[in-house]
């Protein structure tokens, strides 16, 4: 988690607790909005893959709300469980493909902007394997970034909402290189001691 998102967390969750308190009486699961949220961001394939950025970036956002509000909702509940971990952080992959999937269509007659969201999909899966990996290996400290899963999510839905998809695609490209670089290094730091 990034130094702003952990900051604004606290705000977030009590920002969002009245929802999150009705959620719980009408006893909605935590894994129910997390499949919700995959469902919300699979929708916004066609919208990409057809040019319509902004409905696509609509979907995108809905799809992370739920992403954000899974976890609280568990916690909340108290039904924080290991298998809720595991089907969160994989649909957090595949939630960070499919709008790139629906944006590869859409620039598939575009060689350059597709190697810009092919690279994207590299990069974006790299930072989340890398920081797995370290942790499979026992690395303890606290493996974090300066452009992780909600910066990266949240600049391309900005741009696509703003029509601008290649500029939300360069920044999410050079960030997610700049981390996956930056937990490489902090890998190397900490394995190497």
């Amino acid at each position: 988690m990034s130094v702003l998102i952990k900051n604004l967390k606290p705000l977030w969750e009590q920002f969002t607790l009245p929802f999150i308190n009705r959620l719980n009486k009408l006893q909605i699961h935590p894994n129910f909005i997390s499949l919700l949220g995959i469902v919300l961001t699979f929708l916004a394939v066609p919208f990409l893959a057809k040019g319509n950025f902004v409905w696509g970036g609509i979907f995108v956002a809905a799809g992370g709300l739920c992403d954000a509000l899974d976890g609280h909702l568990a916690r909340y509940s108290g039904k924080v469980s290991p298998f809720g971990a595991l089907l969160d952080s994989t649909l957090d992959r595949l939630a960070d493909f499919l709008p790139l999937f629906g944006l590869a269509l859409y620039f598939s007659n575009s060689p350059f902007w597709l190697t810009v969201v092919l690279f994207n999909i590299a990069f974006w899966f790299l930072v989340s394997y890398v920081k797995a990996r370290l942790e499979g290996l026992g690395v303890k400290e606290k493996i974090g970034g300066l452009f992780e899963r909600t910066e990266r999510v949240a600049t391309l839905v900005v741009f696509l909402i703003l029509n601008l998809p290649e500029v939300g695609l360069l920044i999410t490209l050079f960030g997610s290189l700049f981390t996956f670089l930056q937990r490489l290094y902090l890998g190397y730091k900490l394995l190497e001691k």
